[in-house]
């Protein structure tokens, strides 16, 4: 297995991903595939989920999960709520927001609380330090709720188009690591090939 056999599902957030956010580019240049949403300026949770999983039930093994702000609660809370989660190798989490911040929108208000569990796969949340929607200790308590990896990536706002990251080459390398137990796994010894 190499990483071309994986498939990538894109979790855009609350609102979408635009044409220059990092998850665009990546489904542009690397073939990956965006979960739709019925609603994306109002996100229902169960709405949500029942996407997310039609979209694993139908996805090659493994998927990798790249999921953006409110993606990453979506992939907690299906996480949560699934009996397919084995049919994932990992996600990356990108920018989550604070869901008990006081100026929460009222189109996020059902996605509280946060789904606070381990995920069954490996996760790696990957934070900035001066994201507007979550603080450094706020993103920190949902990477140990979660049992990710966590990483700050410095200043970059909400990691989205803002931050002007096109295709972002670290965030990917971030991604193609979760893969890599997976694909160790699916390729046989030099021993057994050789005897």
């Amino acid at each position: 297995m190499t990483p071309a056999d994986l498939t990538v599902l894109l979790l855009p957030g609350w609102q979408g991903s635009g044409p220059r956010h990092w998850q665009s580019l990546w489904e542009q240049r690397h073939g990956d595939r965006r979960v739709q949403q019925h609603d994306w300026d109002t996100p229902l949770r169960g709405d949500w989920l029942c996407q997310l999983e039609t979209a694993v039930l139908e996805a090659r093994e493994p998927v990798l999960l790249a999921a953006h702000s409110l993606g990453c609660h979506l992939v907690s809370a299906w996480a949560n709520a699934s009996r397919h989660t084995g049919r994932v190798c990992g996600a990356l989490l990108v920018a989550p927001p604070d869901l008990d911040q006081p100026t929460l929108p009222a189109a996020l208000h059902s996605w509280r609380p946060a789904t606070a569990r381990p995920l069954p796969f490996p996760a790696h949340l990957v934070y900035s330090s001066n994201d507007p929607f979550c603080t450094i200790s706020a993103a920190s308590r949902l990477a140990s709720a979660w049992g990710a990896r966590q990483t700050d990536a410095g200043p970059l706002g909400h990691i989205n188009t803002d931050s002007e990251l096109g295709d972002w080459p670290q965030g990917r390398a971030w991604l193609l690591e979760l893969a890599t137990p997976a694909i160790a796994s699916s390729t046989p010894n030099q021993a057994a090939r050789h005897p």
